[in-house]
């Protein structure tokens, strides 16, 4: 009886290996840190300019990579629950780099001054 009971416990446990499945409309990760690139981009942009308006420029970059919202959301999602969201952050931070050199300066400081950070921000 026991070994029948560690059988059944050790099919559930196999059985059940995700924690969630992938959505229908899985967002590519190179898509997703660009978006989050561009997301982050805007947020700034937000802090400097007063009049932005950031739900269109969100709706803009999701019209740009032909991705609904809902879609991103659930990729999102998906992506917090398997752990490669840290992958895609650091992509993203890599893609803000590029386009933005003197950001690493800033935030090069603001570790130094904060070291409670999440690892894919160092």
């Amino acid at each position: 009886m026991k070994r029948l009971t560690l059988f059944l416990l050790s099919l559930f446990i196999l059985g059940c290996s995700e924690l969630i499945d992938p959505p229908k409309n899985l967002v590519p990760k190179d898509t997703m840190a660009e978006l989050l690139a561009e997301f982050a981009l805007n947020e700034q942009l937000g802090m400097v300019v007063s009049n932005v308006n950031l739900d269109n420029a969100t709706r803009f970059a999701l019209q740009q990579k032909k991705v609904k919202g809902n879609d991103f959301v659930e990729s999102y999602k998906y992506y917090t629950a398997t752990g490669d969201i840290e992958k895609i952050m650091t992509q993203a931070q890599k893609i803000i780099l590029n386009k933005d050199p003197a950001a690493k300066e800033y935030i090069e400081k603001k570790i130094k001054e904060n070291k409670n950070v999440p690892p894919f921000v160092r």
